[in-house]
C-alpha cells in the first residue's frame, strides 16, 4: 500500500471522525440503509465501467466497497485504485480485497492533493463521501478541482450520494428517519455519537439533486445528469470533464 499522507493530514476537516468510525462502519451502513447501500454502490460501479474505462479511481473509498464492486465488474485490464485518508478504513479495505488480489490497489492520501498526474483517470467514482467533501467544507472547491485535474478530457465523474426527495411528505419523513433512527442506531452500534450526528444533519441539509447538478456544471463539468433512487433519498450523478 502506498502512503502519500505523511504530512499535516490531521488539520483537514472530519479527519478524526473517520479515523474513529471504522470498527463497525460496514455494519452500520447496512443497518441504517436496510442493506440498500450495497445495491446503490453496485449501480454506481456499473456506471463507472459502462464507458469501458481503463483507469478508475474510487475517491474517498473508505472500506473499499465501490472499488470491490468495480473489480468484480471490470475486465482484467482495468486499473482500479481506491484512495482514502483514513488508514484504519484502508486496512479493512485491503483485507476485504484479498480474494481479488492484483485487480485493485489502495492509496493513503488526501482528496485535496490527489497523488496522481493530470488526466490520469478515465473515470472517478465516489460513494457517499461527496457530501463530506462539499458540505460546509472549506476545501470544497479544491476537492472538485482535483477531480477535474486527474480526469482525462471526456472522463466521467460518477457520484452516488444522499439526496432530497422532491415530494414534501417523503422529504420530511426522510429527515425524521435520519435524525431519529440513523443518528440513534449509528451512535449505538459505533459508539461514535458525533459521527452519526454529523451524518444525519449533513444528509438532511445537503443539496437537492438539481442543486448538485448545478454545482458540478458551475465547477467546470459538462453533460451532468442524475438518476434518483429509492424515492429520491439517494441519487446517482453522472458528469464529464
Amino acid at each position: 500500500m502506498i502512503d502519500f499522507a505523511d504530512k499535516t493530514i490531521q488539520a483537514r476537516p472530519l479527519y478524526d471522525m473517520f479515523i474513529a468510525v471504522p470498527r463497525r462502519y460496514d455494519l452500520v451502513n447496512h443497518v441504517i440503509t436496510w442493506g440498500r447501500d450495497k445495491h446503490w454502490r453496485r449501480e454506481a460501479a456499473k456506471e463507472c465501467v459502462a464507458a469501458q474505462a481503463r483507469t478508475v479511481l474510487d475517491l474517498c473509498c473508505g472500506t473499499g466497497d465501490l472499488a470491490l464492486n468495480l473489480a468484480k465488474l471490470a475486465k482484467n485490464n482495468v486499473e482500479i485504485t481506491g484512495l482514502d485518508y483514513s488508514q484504519p478504513m484502508l486496512d479493512i479495505a485491503a483485507k476485504k480485497a484479498k480474494p481479488l488480489a492484483g485487480k485493485l490497489s489502495f492509496v493513503h492520501g488526501n482528496a485535496d492533493e490527489l497523488p496522481f498526474p493530470d488526466g490520469y483517470f478515465d473515470c472517478v467514482g465516489i460513494s457517499f463521501a461527496f457530501r463530506n467533501l462539499t458540505y460546509k467544507n472549506p476545501l470544497a472547491q479544491r476537492h472538485i478541482a482535483e477531480v477535474l485535474r486527474v480526469l482525462r478530457p471526456g472522463g466521467r465523474f460518477i457520484i452516488v450520494e444522499s439526496s432530497q426527495p422532491r415530494a414534501k411528505l417523503i422529504r420530511k419523513l426522510f429527515h425524521l428517519y435520519l435524525r431519529w433512527f440513523v443518528f440513534r442506531m449509528g451512535s449505538l452500534l459505533s459508539g461514535n455519537k458525533g459521527a452519526y450526528h454529523y451524518l444525519a444533519e449533513s444528509a438532511a441539509l445537503f443539496y437537492t439533486a438539481t442543486e448538485l447538478k448545478e454545482l458540478l456544471i458551475t465547477a467546470g463539468f459538462r453533460q451532468a445528469s442524475f438518476r434518483p433512487l429509492f424515492l429520491g433519498v439517494v441519487s446517482i450523478h453522472i458528469t464529464m470533464k
